[in-house]
């Protein structure tokens, strides 16, 4: 474009300085709204004082799942279990007495005890079979027999261990560690052999102590 005169010259340079005095004031104006939201924003902040974000409440908040019960009953069985362990390698052979029938008293139980057993003054309340049963489950079935009976306040039980006809040789293995077995639990008072009418030789008449607070 030609500029035809000075005059021309001098009303653009006017039109210049006006869009630029128009844009620094716009740019102040602007500046100073800012600077206005920034000191509410803070006169605010100043008089709420420290503020917390108020909880989602769309999100649900499930209490923590509760510990698993510790078996204590369990375990205390367990560890008498343990303590009450039979061993196969446990020598009965100096505690039984055998006279004209075998027979089992501890320290302080007097003759009378098994004299009585061998007669059948005490009733048979209960009686476990060990017949065909390895030497490992009858071990476990008779610790079981044992605690259980005790447990219960009974006080006189039969067990039946067979005579070992159908064992190898015909030796009666099982017997001999029944007697044993007996003998290391603390249960156990007296045992005798049975009577003929009740198994003779292949069972035992066995008397339990009184349960703890039972006569």
């Amino acid at each position: 474009m030609k500029l035809k005169s000075l005059q021309d010259l001098k009303k653009i340079q006017q039109h210049l300085a006006e869009q630029q005095a128009r844009a620094a004031a716009e740019a102040a104006a602007r500046q100073a709204a800012e600077r206005k939201a920034q000191a509410e924003k803070n006169l605010f902040a100043r008089a709420v004082g420290a503020v917390q974000p108020l909880p989602d409440r769309r999100q649900a908040h499930l209490p923590a799942a509760p510990a698993a019960p510790i078996p204590v009953q369990r375990q205390r069985d367990e560890q008498a279990v343990l303590r009450e362990a039979l061993s196969d390698e446990f020598d009965v052979t100096t505690l039984l007495d055998t006279d004209e029938a075998l027979s089992f008293r501890r320290p302080g139980i007097g003759t009378d005890v098994t004299r009585k057993l061998r007669r059948g003054d005490w009733t048979i309340q209960r009686e476990i079979d060990l017949h065909g049963l390895r030497s490992d489950e009858a071990r476990e079935a008779l610790g079981a027999f044992i605690r259980e009976a005790h447990k219960l306040g009974l006080r006189c039980v039969r067990v039946v261990h067979g005579k070992g006809l159908g064992s190898p040789g015909k030796t009666p293995v099982l017997k001999a560690k029944v007697q044993s077995w007996l003998i290391q639990k603390n249960q156990v008072l007296a045992f005798v052999q049975a009577r003929p009418a009740d198994g003779g030789a292949g069972a035992l008449v066995v008397l339990l102590g009184p349960l703890l607070g039972r006569s």
